[in-house]
């Protein structure tokens, strides 16, 4: 089964203006495959994947979601959907105040019941598991430090050890290489792909870093203003395919696409 299907997809921009944000999207993705989107800030990177975890509705086409329209389920069927969908933000969500432990265990939220929510805050439910997602991104010194005082790149690899602890049966992650040196990269890109083979997880990752895309990817789809300009295996994504897709662009790290990344992800790392 695809874990994604989507003919001819176009999504408008949140702020409510008549242009698309996305334009005749044609994409399949196969259970358990793993892909890089790659292309200029402002492309859509950051659209495409809030679209396939269900936080968008398109305005037009077709979009399957692990076999499923998920805009014709009722609510409560969408919401059990999005408990598959785990999309991690660039910019983690993390309250700040909170235990780094609690942020993490925060992934199992939609296995909870209320009172089980509830109790975590005062006692963690399971801090040995948040330890051992923790140590997999280099954090394991820092499971009960408050999130305020974690570096950029930490909280980054924090929101990804949520990751590790969710049901997750498709992984949408948004820049998370973003605020890290090359070795931690390497590390991070590692402990993804790892658990996604380990689980049949399908991967889609949106990357600045090109290179790393090109290294670590079996599938790279090129994005440019709201359209695939090109879906391709990487041994057949040529330089000059890059530099078109870069074209007039500098190829260096940006800042989140913010306008596109709707107030309610706030939550959205663990649907």
């Amino acid at each position: 089964m695809d874990s994604y299907r989507l003919g001819k997809l176009t999504v408008r921009h949140l702020a409510g203006a008549q242009a698309s944000a996305l334009h005749e999207i044609d994409l399949a993705v196969a259970q358990g495959e793993q892909l890089a989107v790659i292309g200029p800030s402002g492309a859509g990177k950051t659209t495409l994947l809030a679209t396939l975890a269900c936080a968008h509705a398109p305005a037009g086409g077709t979009l399957r979601v692990l076999g499923q329209d998920p805009w014709t389920l009722p609510g409560a069927a969408r919401h059990k959907l999005r408990a598959s969908l785990f999309l991690a933000p660039q910019t983690p969500p993390l309250p700040p105040r909170q235990r780094v432990v609690t942020a993490v265990l925060a992934a199992r939220l939609p296995e909870w019941t209320l009172g089980q929510a509830l109790a975590s805050l005062f006692k963690p439910a399971d801090p040995d598991a948040a330890h051992a997602a923790l140590v997999r991104f280099g954090l394991g010194d820092k499971l009960y430090a408050r999130v305020d005082r974690l570096s950029g790149g930490e909280r980054q690899r924090c929101g990804l050890a949520r990751l590790l602890l969710s049901s997750a049966r498709v992984f949408l992650v948004d820049e998370p290489l973003s605020a890290l040196d090359p070795a931690l990269s390497q590390m991070t890109l590692a402990t993804l792909q790892q658990e996604a083979v380990r689980r049949n997880a399908t991967l889609i990752c949106s990357l600045h870093q090109v290179d790393m895309a090109r290294a670590h990817f079996p599938r790279i789809v090129g994005l440019r203003h709201g359209r695939i300009v090109f879906d391709a295996a990487r041994e057949d994504v040529s330089d000059e395919m890059i530099a078109a897709l870069y074209q007039n662009e500098a190829m260096v790290r940006h800042t989140p696409e913010a306008h596109e990344t709707p107030e309610r992800l706030a939550v959205g790392a663990c649907f």
